[in-house]
């Protein structure tokens, strides 16, 4: 398995690929590839038993997949944790290390960060890690974008993406922030929100707010 496709297989999961079908756009966006270059991946790891594709529905892991997803992002979101917690790194800059380090690490490694930092339930950016046992509470897969203006709805988490936790860290967006949504500006335009802890009004990037998971 290499690591572009343990990338692949990692960021259907967190668009919600255990549960539902996910777009080529989707995945490109969230991994800063071309469309191209997605058709490509997703028919090889269908070849390989680890994605199902149904043409102009989607995209989603199979059993074998989900495994080696989930213990995929269980190393990669320990080791975020532990760049954040204990040596002060940013959001948006702690993904290619945590990335070299999950690829170098053994079980048993895993096994004592994962005692050391207390058994973390979340990473940094709102991901939910999974245990030893696989067993986790399911991550929300509502999207900003698809919430309702009126709606009150709190930031649950975020894809992990450097261009938009750089982009999130500008706008001063976090974990569990409350936002009252405001309006859906046409053809693509913002979505317009209120911060609840401030008062003040953020205009969310369209694209942004199909990468910001809401409950």
């Amino acid at each position: 398995m290499t690591p572009k496709k343990e990338d692949y297989l990692k960021i259907i999961f967190e668009l919600g690929g255990k549960q539902r079908k996910v777009s080529n756009k989707q995945i490109a966006e969230g991994l800063s590839v071309a469309a191209g270059s997605v058709t490509e991946m997703v028919a090889k790891l269908v070849t390989e038993g680890l994605v199902e594709h149904t043409p102009y529905a989607g995209i989603s892991l199979t059993a074998a997949g989900i495994e080696i997803a989930e213990n995929l992002i269980r190393r990669h979101r320990l080791w975020e944790t532990f760049l954040v917690s204990k040596l002060n790194y940013k959001l948006q800059d702690v993904h290619d290390d945590a990335e070299v380090l999950e690829h170098a690490t053994s079980e048993n490694l895993v096994m004592h960060l994962d005692q050391f930092l207390e058994h973390p339930k979340r990473c940094p950016h709102g991901g939910m890690i999974p245990r030893a046992d696989s067993q986790y509470v399911e991550e929300s897969y509502d999207l900003l974008v698809d919430a309702q203006d009126g709606e009150t709805k709190t930031v649950d988490r975020f894809v992990d993406n450097h261009e938009l936790l750089t982009y999130l860290d500008e706008i001063d967006l976090d974990i569990d922030d409350e936002l009252k949504i405001k309006e859906h500006v046409p053809f693509q335009g913002p979505v317009k929100v209120e911060l609840v802890r401030t008062g003040e009004e953020l205009n969310i990037s369209y694209n942004a707010a199909h990468y910001i998971f809401v409950k």
